[in-house]
């Protein structure tokens, strides 16, 4: 089994993650400060040098506030094309 973090699908998360980001005009230090990490967690899973798990995926969308429901239907339908 390939490991996830090597697929289209989690590509498309990354970037979709990304996205979000900088849509709502959030830097990296700023939301790496609003979860209480350091910068470099952000710029890891941004870049795919570290996967986020589910909780760590729900507390950013939490710091972002953006529904994380929506989140995956949007990653769904992006992966299916």
């Amino acid at each position: 089994m390939t490991s996830s973090v090597f697929t289209k699908k989690y590509e498309i998360f990354k970037e979709l993650l990304v996205q979000y980001r900088k849509n709502t005009d959030v830097t990296q230090q700023a939301l790496a400060e609003r979860l209480g990490r350091p910068q470099s967690f952000v710029s890891k899973y941004e870049n795919g040098e570290r996967r986020l798990d589910l909780i760590e995926f729900l507390e950013v969308a939490e710091a972002l506030q953006f529904d994380p429901f929506e989140f995956i239907k949007k990653l769904d339908k992006e992966a299916s094309k």
